[in-house]
């Protein structure tokens, strides 16, 4: 059983910034690609960003520009700077383990609890 331990989330200001973090066993992290998704309420679960073995990110047109994903493969921590935020970004943000293919990423069926962000106007 893969263990996903999602941290970091909080109720800011829109325009405020925050940084989420996804504690992975190392083993399971420096093989695999990961990503975020958040899910909110009335929407399908939506992908963020995703980061490949080989460190190529690719993000949402919604986040492009605001969010920034990145993975210490030392740590097996991947993490998720989001600034200048919008209430539109307030969601459940979920990190994924996966695979990329022709830059699509698919992801295992393995989900932590997530961390709750909310951005108020």
């Amino acid at each position: 059983q893969v263990q996903l331990v999602e941290s970091g989330g909080d109720s800011v200001q829109a325009g405020q910034s925050l940084r989420l973090s996804c504690s992975v066993a190392r083993n399971i992290f420096v093989v695999n690609s990961m990503a975020w998704y958040r899910r909110s309420p009335g929407k399908e679960r939506e992908l963020v960003a995703s980061i490949g073995k080989d460190f190529v990110v690719n993000y949402a047109d919604s986040v492009r520009g605001r969010f920034r994903i990145s993975r210490d493969n030392n740590k097996g921590v991947l993490s998720l700077q989001m600034d200048n935020l919008r209430p539109e970004d307030t969601g459940t943000y979920l990190c994924s383990v996966g695979s990329i293919t022709d830059r699509q990423f698919e992801p295992y069926n393995y989900w932590g609890q997530g961390t709750q962000v909310t951005v108020s106007s």
